[in-house]
């Protein structure tokens, strides 16, 4: 074989051989987990009761019917013959105490009810 066939026999290995790998695909590069901070929330609801404190609520309703903390979030039940009232809690900034930020209000067979009446009917 001359030098010319060996070359291009080589050269077409070689070819061969890299098809046969594919392309190079980048990896991301490793970046370190951010720091587990609460998320800053926002109340978008408009009733009496947002931004409540939690003991606030406390002297409105009396003792939940649960008091459920998941999170950064804390949900507390107030129920009654009529209505059954979630308020949901969360600190506006880091560092800051915990308001009521989402309220949902329902009757006993589970349809909505108004969230200000609700509360009214639960007041003690």
């Amino acid at each position: 074989m001359t030098n010319n066939r060996r070359l291009a026999a080589a050269a077409g290995l070689a070819l061969t051989l890299g098809a046969c790998a594919g392309p190079t695909i980048p990896r991301p590069a490793a970046t370190p987990p951010a720091a587990a901070t609460p998320p800053v929330v926002r109340p978008v609801q408009n009733n009496a009761l947002i931004g409540s404190s939690v003991d606030a609520v406390g002297r409105m309703f009396g003792k939940p019917r649960l008091d459920v903390t998941e999170g950064a979030g804390r949900k507390l039940q107030f129920a009654g013959p009529r209505c059954i009232l979630d308020i949901y809690f969360y600190a506006p900034r880091a560092g800051a105490d915990p308001v009521a930020t989402h309220v949902d209000a329902r009757v006993p067979d589970g349809r909505n009810a108004d969230v200000n009446s609700c509360a009214e009917a639960l007041r003690r």
